[in-house]
């Protein structure tokens, strides 16, 4: 049970990182525009080596910024109620932390899910047909492996959980 948690914790830790330097970097996309390279984040775009805040307020940059700063908030929770698992005090014993840290991780998944299905949709259709020559870059795909490893650690969790429940005798019944 403990070395589940603490996979767990390894992969919630990681895939915390991870959502912080995907959300806080300015690789998301790369492009070329008037013969120059130029590069884009969640909150800043860089042309001809100056950068520049995203100062405008469309849905779905503002949409992806909040799933992911939800994403990482519950992903914070998870942590701290996967460390508080490792301890067994009495006053919670009707609350399993284990149960309620995978299912935060679950809740962080579904966030950077969102948030990376409406940054790629969009980008897709809107700007990749305007920027013709243009990719993905490490940015965006920090935010996919994150994806994972929050995916796992919910995972893991959840294992843990129920090889607590299944010593306890409180398994499932057939």
């Amino acid at each position: 049970m403990h070395s589940f948690m603490g996979g767990g914790l390894f992969c919630a830790m990681v895939g915390n990182i991870l959502l912080v330097v995907s959300m806080a970097t300015d690789y998301w996309m790369q492009y070329r525009l008037s013969g120059s390279f130029a590069h884009q984040g969640l909150w800043r775009y860089c042309m001809s080596g100056k950068c520049y805040m995203q100062t405008d307020s469309i849905a779905y940059w503002n949409a992806t910024r909040a799933f992911m700063i939800l994403s990482g908030m519950s992903c914070f929770a998870g942590i701290i109620a996967g460390i508080l698992s490792f301890a067994h005090f009495s006053a919670f014993e009707r609350f399993n932390r284990s149960f309620a840290a995978g299912i935060m991780f679950f809740i962080s998944t579904l966030f950077v899910l969102l948030a990376m299905a409406i940054y790629t949709g969009v980008t897709v259709n809107f700007l990749g047909k305007r920027f013709g020559d243009w990719r993905f870059s490490w940015s965006y795909i920090l935010g996919w492996v994150a994806l994972l490893m929050t995916f796992f650690a919910g995972i893991f969790y959840m294992c843990a959980y129920r090889m607590h429940e299944c010593r306890r005798g409180g398994g499932p019944t057939r």
